[in-house]
């Protein structure tokens, strides 16, 4: 069986053809380069956040900016710009490439080009390079997604706190990889203590009795969708829970499915080669798909 991602989208020639802001710049995408002596390629020292673009509103713009600054901060890193700066760039970006809807943005920071190829923050002095990677996009998945539960964790914030989006994601590569060895799409992760945690791209869910069951969250990325969800279900009745939960729960679900930015809801049907309910999208993953479409609607309107 074909490898399905979770952020596969439908080719779009157009894309061949943008515009891509590279430190004020915008320049053709056979352009857009970066110094070899760049923070974020030498040593994957930067912070970054994916946003979407529906109806002419990039949806839940304001908190994709408060988890971008506060990544920042915590690892140290001056952005060159303050909020509106962030955002006028983004609306320039999207205006010289004529967007209205169905896009995605790629906001990316490094702390900049180093003058030595050394690890020492103290070597990038030139400040930060700031780049908008902004495609058309409609997510395009042909079926659930297959998970294998891997060996990689998404450990302890004294390593490399998980809820920063850091430009260093080598541990949720290699955890794909190994997915992908297993014949799955991608990897199901754990945490320290052994309980189900999240995949190497999304937040993961399952629905066991009518219940919506998702991780503490205390080793997971602080994810915008999946607090959406959250509240979707907490307004719309639906039980919610974020607690620990282990393989065994997981396995026994009748529903499972990722929440992302670029996908929302992505139904899962098999998780180490086990079928997870009818293998197929369920009522509850069904219904909270149509709820956040209607909350993009009124956020996006």
């Amino acid at each position: 069986m074909t490898t399905v991602t979770t952020h596969q989208a439908e080719d779009d020639a157009r894309n061949e053809s943008i515009l891509i802001y590279v430190n004020g710049k915008l320049v053709p995408k056979s352009e857009a380069t970066v110094s070899v002596y760049d923070s974020g390629f030498m040593l994957g020292d930067g912070v970054w956040e994916g946003l979407r673009l529906y109806n002419g509103t990039w949806a839940f713009l304001d908190a994709h900016l408060d988890r971008l600054f506060e990544a920042a901060k915590a690892v140290d890193l001056n952005i060159g710009h303050d909020r509106n700066g962030v955002k006028n760039a983004l609306f320039e970006t999207q205006t010289a490439n004529d967007m209205t809807t169905d896009a995605h943005a790629r906001l990316m920071i490094t702390r900049g080009t180093k003058i030595r190829p050394f690890q020492h923050p103290s070597l990038s002095r030139s400040g930060p390079t700031f780049v908008i990677i902004m495609e058309h996009s409609r997510p395009k998945i042909p079926r659930p997604i297959r998970l294998a539960t891997v060996p990689h964790l998404r450990g302890l914030p004294m390593t490399q706190d998980p809820k920063l989006n850091s430009h260093s994601k080598l541990n949720c590569i290699l955890a794909c990889i190994a997915a992908e060895k297993a014949g799955a799409d991608e990897a199901l992760m754990l945490d320290v203590h052994g309980f189900v945690n999240t995949t190497n791209a999304c937040n993961f869910f399952i629905v066991r009795k009518g219940e919506v069951w998702t991780s503490t969250g205390d080793y997971c990325m602080n994810g915008i969708t999946r607090q959406k969800v959250i509240d979707l279900c907490r307004a719309n009745g639906i039980p919610v829970f974020e607690r620990n939960f282990s393989l065994v729960d997981t396995y026994g679900a009748d529903e499972s499915f990722l929440t992302g930015t670029f996908g929302a809801q992505t139904p899962v049907c098999h998780i180490d080669g086990r079928q997870i309910g009818d293998g197929r999208m369920g009522p509850v993953t069904e219904r909270l798909r149509s709820l956040y479409k209607d909350m993009i609607m009124e956020e996006c309107a």
